[in-house]
């Protein structure tokens, strides 16, 4: 038996977007920015990795009502690494994280602090998504 589990901390890149499967389970989709900051003063770099979160069932319908752009989430789940090509014929990579639980680091309005806690959203991963392909701008792949 193999076991993976990523928890991340970032900032949430855009609203979330809510779907249904045609099988009717519904399925959250938005990106985390995870900054890592290292070096100080004129040798600080900063730098960004994008991961792509989808949450599922019950706990969709909880990420699409309270998540918002900007807000800081921590996110536990498993990750999936997707490859695909550029418009420029490069290969690229995109991080899928499916979420089995998370957690608003800010309060609801927006002052930082608290925050709720929702944990179960387990995934049966039948919500499909795009394994490959060609795509002109990585902001654009479809969920």
């Amino acid at each position: 038996m193999t076991f993976q589990q990523v928890t991340i901390v970032g900032n949430v890149g855009r609203d979330p977007e809510m779907n249904y499967t045609p099988q009717g389970i519904a399925v959250t989709k938005f990106t985390v920015a995870v900054n890592k900051v290292t070096g100080k003063g004129e040798t600080r770099k900063e730098k960004t990795t994008w991961f792509r979160v989808s949450v599922w069932r019950d706990r969709a319908e909880v990420a699409a009502q309270y998540i918002k752009k900007g807000m800081k989430i921590l996110v536990i789940g498993e990750v999936d690494v997707n490859a695909y090509t550029d418009k420029n014929g490069q290969p690229q990579a995109t991080l899928e994280l499916t979420a089995n639980d998370f957690k608003f680091l800010d309060s609801r309005d927006g002052g930082g602090g608290g925050g709720g806690e929702y944990e179960g959203a387990r995934s049966s991963n039948s919500g499909g998504g795009n394994k490959g392909g060609s795509y002109d701008d990585p902001n654009e792949i479809p969920f």
